[in-house]
């Protein structure tokens, strides 16, 4: 309740700001119109003037602007051109005075109630119902006119989106540019991917069994039968090291308890098997799909694996959050290391290009001295 009337309040003192700029809005819609009803016969003169009122309708869109950021909560950027700026400023005029109405009609109602209770409490009534029914009216008023604060807020913020915001031919443009770039840092992710599996098999396994072959084949040429049982037993050995380390390279490649047991067990497993002691808070009410799960799981395990290898640090804090009903799952890994991670390196760039190929979001801070933070927002509808 305290939230929605600070809100509230913001909002009225929006739109009394609003109300303000309504009028200037309002002389430079007549100045236009006259301005262009003067020059409408001459082409050079009526893109003279139209240049002038542009650059006019831009000050004042970029004032509209910083107000509906400061004070309404509504984001619009600044890649808008003269041209649409005059059509916003002559759009708007109207609803900025209807937004002044409303708060003219606020305080007749606030007027009405506090004289009927100054009447009922310090004075002498002669006409009761008449004032029982004066205060009513002032509530209901106040009722009707927070709603409308509230329903012109909303109607600002849509206006300046639909006239200031990108159009749809620019919206389609960034998509486009949007969806080639995850694409390409996908695909770069998944070749760093597939190179690191390669090492690891080469550089893991593959000499781990070439070791294996070199001791089964020196136990079989032995003569002496006690040499070749110790030679049988290093083997034996190299095979179980062979084995745990195949597993773990098919345990980063992808593990098998996340589709058995689910990203929280999954998540649980990553923390057991980091030297670091890592806090998983899961705050996860409804499990995401599939594709999710994968992205948010490989972003804790590389983000960890990163800690471990480069910040120093003694504590890994793992968060994962979804509030009922939300549409985003928020993951955030903070680590008290040195700071300075590169979010352009080889293995932040690779995560970022995961969370991308989902629309989702990623970013890195890390500043000198630390703490290290890795923020990703991954949609679930």
């Amino acid at each position: 309740m305290r939230a929605v009337t600070v809100r509230g309040a913001w909002y009225a003192a929006g739109l009394a700001l609003g109300a303000a700029t309504a009028v200037a809005e309002l002389l430079l819609t007549l100045l236009a119109g006259l301005s262009l009803l003067l020059v409408l016969a001459w082409p050079r003169g009526r893109r003279a003037v139209l240049r002038r009122l542009g650059a006019i309708a831009a000050g004042i869109a970029d004032a509209e602007r910083r107000r509906l950021s400061r004070f309404l909560g509504v984001r619009i950027s600044d890649t808008y051109d003269d041209v649409r700026a005059l059509r916003y400023v002559v759009a708007r005029w109207p609803l900025g005075l209807l937004g002044g109405l409303v708060l003219f009609c606020m305080a007749t109602g606030i007027l009405y109630v506090g004289f009927g209770l100054f009447g009922w409490f310090f004075r002498g009534i002669d006409h009761p119902w008449a004032v029982v029914a004066t205060g009513l009216a002032g509530f209901f008023l106040v009722f009707l006119t927070v709603q409308a604060v509230f329903g012109t807020a909303l109607l600002e913020g849509q206006l300046a989106g639909r006239l200031l915001g990108p159009s749809h031919q620019d919206e389609l443009e960034r998509r486009i540019t949007q969806l080639a770039t995850s694409r390409a840092e996908m695909m770069d992710a998944v070749h760093d991917e597939r190179r690191r599996i390669e090492r690891d098999l080469h550089d893991g396994v593959q000499q781990r069994l070439v070791a294996l072959g070199m001791l089964i084949g020196r136990a079989r040429r032995s003569r002496d039968t006690e040499r070749a049982g110790q030679l049988l037993l290093q083997a034996h050995e190299e095979s179980r090291r062979a084995l745990a380390e195949l597993r773990e390279v098919a345990w980063r490649i992808y593990p098998t308890v996340l589709d058995e047991a689910g990203l929280r067990a999954a998540l649980e497993t990553v923390a057991e098997r980091t030297p670091l002691p890592v806090l998983l808070n899961y705050a996860v009410d409804e499990p995401p799909g599939r594709q999710v799960q994968t992205v948010a799981y490989f972003v804790v395990s590389e983000a960890v694996t990163n800690v471990v290898k480069h910040s120093g640090a003694t504590r890994i804090a793992v968060t994962l959050r979804r509030e009922p009903g939300a549409r985003t799952l928020r993951l955030h890994v903070e680590d008290d290391g040195s700071g300075g991670a590169d979010s352009t390196g080889g293995g932040l760039l690779g995560l970022a290009g995961r969370v991308a190929a989902l629309d989702g979001r990623f970013a890195v801070h890390s500043p000198a001295g630390g703490p290290t933070e890795i923020i990703a927002e991954l949609p679930c509808a």
